[in-house]
């Protein structure tokens, strides 16, 4: 943590479009993969260097992928073979960059985050994606292989449905597509979560119980803030309003966007969802308190009566005609049991107990 704050207070020092990479490691070594394909053919290589890369033209559709942006001269490198603005490198190496769209004269530029989820600690992470949308390329720069992406590779690679006939706007939006899907199925498993924390709400509240409610609340909130950007982003680009974006996309984006909407209305819920399971807690603790309470207050309340004969006999007065009675001891322990005996069937009757 003091590492990434020392950066992010050198950044603040410098002239805007420095390029200096801000987050946590995430991968071992920067792999640059491409794709080029129409609707004939496919070819795919790794590149070791920016140098090697081929300046995209002729009307195949290139797809360069580049995983791993922590080391600042390869994007750097990336950026002045597709002439990126020096805004752009800087936004791709800000991994903590807000999800936002722009366009230029030359590209589209698109920011925003790839959720993850992991099953065995039920968390959330996430890791920032950027697009690179030019006439016929695409550039996407990732933090660390993730695996969100492949679906699309396959397709192209399979040459399964429109995205080998249709353009680099057309895998921009599958790009985006697939990301969506990924929300979706995080939806699923945060529901999930709340469902098991409702039933164990229910059976018996524990302070892991509460925990569980403040993580996942917090794991929500970065759900929201993944997600609500993003339907700004599409929203603003199904407007028609790029150059970059084929009319035929168009129609796709719109599917995009009500995905998105329906994720954040399942979101929105699930909010709600944990505020009254916050509330059904304490009130659960609440009750078992009260229940505590009322057990305690019986029990003190049986001996009150008890307490008093004790005392009374255990006064040291020397004229105390029961002291000297042969029976005096029994007929004290009958009295009291029956007290204690009639004060339960009196509390059992009004439902006390």
């Amino acid at each position: 943590m003091a590492k990434f704050e020392e950066r992010v207070s050198q950044k603040a020092a410098l002239s805007p479009g420095t390029p200096i990479y801000i987050g946590p490691r995430k991968a071992e070594e920067v792999t640059i993969t491409v794709l080029e394909y129409d609707k004939e053919s496919y070819r795919e290589k790794v590149v070791e260097k920016p140098e090697d890369l081929e300046a995209p033209g002729g009307p195949a559709t290139v797809w360069v992928n580049v995983v791993g942006v922590h080391q600042v001269e390869v994007v750097k490198k990336l950026g002045n073979r597709f002439g990126l603005h020096p805004l752009v490198v800087e936004d791709i190496l800000n991994t903590k960059q807000r999800p936002k769209v722009e366009e230029y004269a030359e590209y589209l530029y698109m920011a925003f985050k790839i959720l993850s989820y992991d099953e065995k600690h039920s968390r959330i992470s996430a890791s920032q994606a950027s697009i690179v949308l030019g006439t016929n390329y695409v550039l996407t720069f990732q933090e660390n292989k993730d695996g969100t992406f492949d679906p699309v590779k396959r397709r192209i690679e399979n040459g399964k449905g429109r995205i080998r006939t249709m353009g680099a706007d057309y895998l921009a939006y599958a790009l985006v597509d697939t990301v969506v899907d990924e929300y979706y199925r995080i939806g699923e498993q945060v529901g999930e979560d709340i469902e098991f924390l409702e039933e164990e709400v229910i059976s018996g509240p524990s302070q892991r119980t509460l925990a569980g409610i403040h993580d996942l609340r917090k794991q929500l909130m970065l759900f929201r803030r993944s997600v609500w950007p993003l339907r700004e982003i599409v929203s603003g680009l199904e407007q028609g309003e790029s150059a970059f974006l084929k009319r035929s996309t168009l129609v796709y984006l719109k599917d995009v966007y009500d995905h998105i909407a329906e994720i954040i209305e399942t979101v929105e819920s699930y909010r709600d969802m944990i505020s009254e399971l916050l509330d059904t807690y304490m009130s659960s603790v609440s009750y078992r308190l009260n229940d505590v309470m009322r057990v305690l207050t019986i029990i003190a309340t049986i001996f009150i009566p008890l307490t008093f004969i004790v005392g009374v006999y255990g006064m040291n007065f020397k004229y105390m005609p029961e002291l000297s009675w042969r029976w005096g001891y029994p007929v004290v322990w009958l009295i009291m049991i029956l007290i204690s005996v009639s004060m339960l069937a009196c509390f059992r009757k009004r439902k006390w107990l």
